[in-house]
């Protein structure tokens, strides 16, 4: 679609009044760029290699998969776009969740929409389900990033979002200084599935379905895996991981 001469004489006078800069480098961005984030972080992302694992999506190198060890059998998939912590990578999602950047959810979302999933999810995934934050998380950053992404992801994908079949029943402490064993004790029961007195409860829609839990970064799966759990306990029948970011798990270069 063609832009007007007035359209980009607009553009222009607004960046040179109100110029954007990159909510991850903070470099002035140019007036064909758009979103939040600089073409050249885009860039600059630390994809997720291959050759990986078809189930876990983890770079396998020629040796035997061990992630997939972490992920419960009802688990079909999990795919994550880039490596994090890495100085871009990390710097997008800090200004998502952080920072209150949730303009920023949509070009993530788009380099999560382009990783490879195997055609049996492809043909089955029947909706996306965000990882919910405690309402007091929620209220202090005034959204949710994983539904921003979820938002963001689901028209890509042609499929619905349901933001309101999961939620969390308490709050956790932050997952960051613990051990895996203490993130999974830290998030245990923390989820359900609501009941719901709706025409199509949250329960009946899933029932037999495979569904997509979407996170801003993959760390040891704990917080992923309680929510499939509490999925699958209420009628789901798989499902599958989508994040942005995914944390070098133990013996990765």
């Amino acid at each position: 679609m063609k832009v007007s001469a007035a359209t980009r004489y607009a553009r222009a006078t607004l960046d040179l009044l109100l110029p954007r800069v990159c909510v991850a480098c903070e470099r002035q961005m140019d007036s064909h760029e758009d979103g939040l984030v600089c073409s050249l972080c885009w860039s600059r992302l630390a994809l997720i290699p291959s050759p990986h694992c078809d189930r876990c999506g983890h770079p396998t190198e020629g040796h035997t998969c061990r992630f997939c060890a972490t992920l419960p059998p009802f688990v079909r998939c999990a795919r994550s776009a880039c490596w994090v912590p890495h100085v871009v990578g990390s710097a997008i999602v800090h200004a998502l969740k952080y920072h209150g950047w949730a303009g920023a959810a949509r070009g993530m979302a788009a380099r999560m929409a382009r990783s490879h999933w195997p055609p049996d999810v492809l043909a089955e995934r029947a909706a996306v389900i965000p990882v919910p934050l405690s309402s007091a998380r929620e209220r202090e950053r005034g959204f949710n990033q994983a539904r921003s992404l979820a938002e963001s992801l689901a028209p890509a994908w042609r499929i619905p979002v349901w933001t309101d079949a999961l939620v969390r029943t308490r709050s956790t402490g932050t997952q960051t200084r613990l051990t895996p064993g203490e993130r999974s004790a830290n998030v245990r029961d923390a989820f359900e599935v609501p009941d719901g007195s709706s025409l199509r409860c949250a329960r009946m829609r899933m029932r037999g379905r495979h569904i997509v839990l979407v996170d801003d970064v993959l760390t040891t799966g704990a917080t992923l895996n309680a929510c499939a759990a509490t999925l699958f306990a209420a009628g789901a029948r798989t499902i599958s991981y989508a994040t942005f970011g995914r944390a070098r798990a133990s013996g990765d270069r």
